[in-house]
């Protein structure tokens, strides 16, 4: 049995329907990396990373295919985000901010368009059955992925605009392990745009580089 074989096989049954073992890696890394996020710590990157690389399969299989394709941007945006957090001049850890009116009419713009655009190819490319929030959801969350890695405190407020139409699409879509671990994503989110909010004024702590 290949790697790939054994990430889709079944790890056990929940609520009647077969979680299988990219389901669940997907579960530990998902909520771990969430929690790091919240924390301002830096190994949110690499473990997420290791998340987008498990959820390419499985969403591939549940025939979300933004979602999948969504994963490997991630990994793109996961690296930059980790280099603005550590490399170069941006070794002091980055400032919490706030959105400024040109970025949130240039968010806006752009959701709107990515996800017009998005909906149209996947309704006319792909099998899926839910083109609309499988777009609007892809593009929800590589714009708060942006806000991640300026240190963007509303960038919370798009995750949670995205888990809350997260939550009952993987449920549609008999994906019950994910669907809960959005749930729990919600609840991170919300500790996590509180924690942010409290240290938008504090002065930037210094983060060690990790080393190879």
């Amino acid at each position: 049995m290949t790697i790939v074989d054994w990430l889709g096989s079944t790890a056990f049954s929940a609520f009647g329907a077969p979680t299988s073992w990219a389901e669940l890696l997907g579960f530990v890394t998902g909520a771990l990396c969430v929690y790091l996020v919240a924390q301002q710590n830096i190994w949110n990157w690499p473990i997420g990373i290791a998340n987008n690389v498990v959820f390419i399969l499985l969403f591939l299989t549940a025939g979300l295919y933004a979602d999948s394709a969504l994963q490997v941007v991630y990994i793109a945006l996961a690296v930059w985000g980790w280099y603005l957090w550590v490399a170069g001049r941006e070794a002091a850890s980055r400032a919490v901010t706030g959105t400024s009116r040109a970025e949130w009419v240039a968010i806006v713009i752009t959701g709107v368009l990515a996800t017009a655009v998005l909906t149209a190819v996947l309704a006319l490319a792909t099998e899926s059955v839910v083109p609309f929030w499988d777009a609007l959801t892809t593009t929800l969350s590589l714009l708060a992925t942006w806000g991640q890695a300026k240190k963007r405190w509303e960038s919370w407020l798009l995750w949670i605009t995205a888990d809350l139409i997260y939550v009952p699409l993987y449920f549609y879509k008999d994906l019950v392990l994910t669907a809960v671990l959005y749930v729990g994503f919600l609840a991170l989110c919300v500790m996590g745009l509180r924690a942010w909010r409290r240290d938008m004024a504090a002065p930037p702590v210094a983060v060690p580089v990790l080393q190879s």
